[in-house]
């Protein structure tokens, strides 16, 4: 406990103010996300829940310094809310990550695992598949020009209206959560725990995140030789 309280003064002087000193951690002007919202939709225990998908955002590197490898589970409850479970993301290897999403697969007995896929391309889903043959894999493309950002607003949308809960507390992905802006991210490194947290609540609000299709107008009473 002492040697754990020494590291967060050093190392981690937001988290040491809040959870040693009782005050509350900062959120960056113009979050997407707040922790008064986090902390109203916690709950201690999840409901039955209907899908779990273990959501990968995998780092470009695993050199000293590099960033984590995301790592997140997500469930949609009997109640059709959503559900953080777990967060096991971790510093290391292409092997590393990949046994230890298979580890947190079979311990959830999880659906899918849902994987971005802009970095690697193929060698992410072989990663995986090096550990575990014919594990169902659902692979995300990032399109190109929307920030991180943008992608995570609709899900930052859900949490407002009380759709998804934390079960338990997870300090550093609520952490990245509450550095994410309108304008981008002000944290520092890659917010990886939340791109993999979007990713997974992505595939299971398809319909909350569908982008709309614009639609052309076209005038029936309008001659082409007008």
């Amino acid at each position: 406990m002492a040697s754990e309280r020494e590291y967060d003064r050093h190392q981690k002087p937001d988290r040491y103010a809040h959870i040693w000193l009782g005050e509350y951690e900062p959120t960056a002007i113009g979050a997407i996300w707040h922790r008064q919202t986090l902390h109203q939709n916690r709950r201690n225990e999840a409901p039955d829940v209907e899908r779990v998908v273990v959501s990968v955002d995998p780092a470009v590197s695993s050199e000293t310094g590099a960033d984590e490898h995301g790592i997140i589970v997500c469930a949609m409850g009997a109640d059709r809310r959503g559900y953080v479970l777990d967060d096991v993301s971790l510093t290391g290897t292409p092997r590393q990550w990949a046994e230890r999403t298979i580890a947190t697969y079979d311990r959830y007995e999880a659906d899918a695992v849902v994987i971005e896929i802009n970095q690697g391309g193929d060698m992410v889903r072989h990663t995986l598949e090096s550990v575990r043959p014919g594990v169902k894999i659902i692979e995300v493309r990032a399109t190109r020009g929307r920030g991180k950002h943008v992608r995570a607003e609709p899900i930052s949308a859900l949490y407002d209206l009380g759709q998804i809960s934390h079960v338990g507390t997870f300090p550093e992905l609520e952490d990245q959560m509450c550095r994410m802006t309108a304008a981008g991210y002000e944290g520092e490194g890659s917010p990886d725990r939340v791109d993999a947290m979007v990713w997974g609540f992505t595939e299971l609000f398809p319909r909350m995140v569908a982008r709309p299709v614009k639609k052309t107008r076209i005038d029936r009473h309008t001659s082409w030789m007008a």
